[in-house]
């Protein structure tokens, strides 16, 4: 039975206006692997894992055409947990947007992605994922990074439409609500531009964190890009944020560079990552580096390894995955597993 006539009749039972849709689909992804890690001070931890290449989840999405070029859509996508078979708390938390298109670009509403994260992920040879993952380094958490990094709730975005001469952007407007968390209000957009083999792209933010003491304020710049040579393609970003607040500024500095180098069904990918965090007059750092081997056993299947290792210095405390008692440890980790798309 084809996909989308499954996804209608699944949708069926829940939805009645399901058949009114052009098309209904049905998608996701399973990623499991097998990780290692050891931490400075002997702590050793061996588990599965998710995420390691790409990310877990499972999606529905429709379109429907409304004629004269314009179409209507929308997507629901939620983190899936396959080592455990659960789902996240929030079940459609990865994306839940209803959208607009036509030629004079898109206007989606709902849970997004930020504009100012996907230099982070396009531009990181292991796209924020596993123990490659460029963020680990990331000072800047909680409630001084907030959970936008990724996502925002409530939002309102425009995106430009294809075919103009290589630009292409998006806009973004997300409200607080005034809700019990540390989102806040979220307004930003990235530029970028592509052309063959050369594609690179600036973002900006400003955020008012409502939900916190004095409403402290985040503003983050960050630039990407990558250049594919056949034989290598390289990737990198620069990623500053600053916070302020009452008696506080915080600036942290992030950069990435990688590489994936493909041959036959083979990928090999490598990067290295640093951070750098000035807060009341103390400097701390963070650096990784990754290695990872991915066989693609067809377009949608494929094995994977990763090797990693993060160094804390100046009394930082980060591990892969969760943090130290200890000040400065070092994190190693490896990881083997299986991805596949549906």
């Amino acid at each position: 039975m084809k996909k989308s006539l499954l996804a209608l009749a699944v949708l069926g039972a829940f939805a009645g206006v399901a058949s009114a849709q052009s098309s209904v689909t049905l998608f996701g992804t399973v990623d499991l692997n097998g990780r290692y890690v050891k931490n400075t001070g002997g702590d050793r931890t061996l588990s599965m894992s998710k995420d390691g290449i790409n990310s877990s989840e499972f999606g529905v999405k429709g379109v429907e055409d409304l004629g004269g070029g314009l179409k209507a859509g929308f997507e629901l996508k939620g983190a899936l947990n396959a080592d455990t078979g659960t789902a996240d708390s929030r079940f459609w938390g990865r994306r839940a947007v209803v959208k607009l298109m036509g030629n004079f670009g898109e206007v989606r509403l709902g849970r997004d992605y930020t504009p100012t994260f996907w230099n982070n992920t396009i531009f990181d040879a292991f796209g924020t994922n596993g123990l490659g993952d460029s963020s680990h380094v990331q000072q800047m958490t909680g409630a001084g990074f907030t959970n936008t990094f990724v996502r925002a709730d409530n939002s309102i975005g425009y995106f430009l439409p294809s075919g103009i001469g290589g630009v292409y952007g998006q806009f973004m407007a997300a409200a607080s609500e005034k809700a019990a968390t540390n989102t806040g209000r979220y307004v930003g957009g990235r530029v970028g531009f592509a052309a063959g083999p050369f594609d690179v792209a600036v973002a900006y933010a400003a955020q008012r964190l409502d939900a916190l003491p004095s409403a402290p304020s985040q503003k983050t710049i960050n630039i990407g890009g990558s250049y594919d040579l056949s034989v290598v393609k390289l990737m990198g970003y620069y990623d500053r944020d600053t916070l302020s607040y009452t008696g506080v500024d915080k600036k942290e500095s992030r950069g990435s560079f990688s590489a994936v180098v493909p041959f036959g069904q083979s990928e090999i990918h490598a990067g290295y990552s640093l951070s750098k965090l000035d807060s009341l007059g103390v400097t701390t750092k963070i650096d990784q580096f990754a290695l990872g081997y991915v066989y693609n056993l067809s377009k949608r299947t494929a094995m994977y390894s990763t090797v990693s290792r993060l160094n804390n210095k100046n009394g930082t405390k980060v591990l892969l995955g969760g943090t130290s008692p200890d000040a400065s440890p070092k994190s190693t980790g490896a990881e083997f597993g299986i991805r596949h798309f549906f």
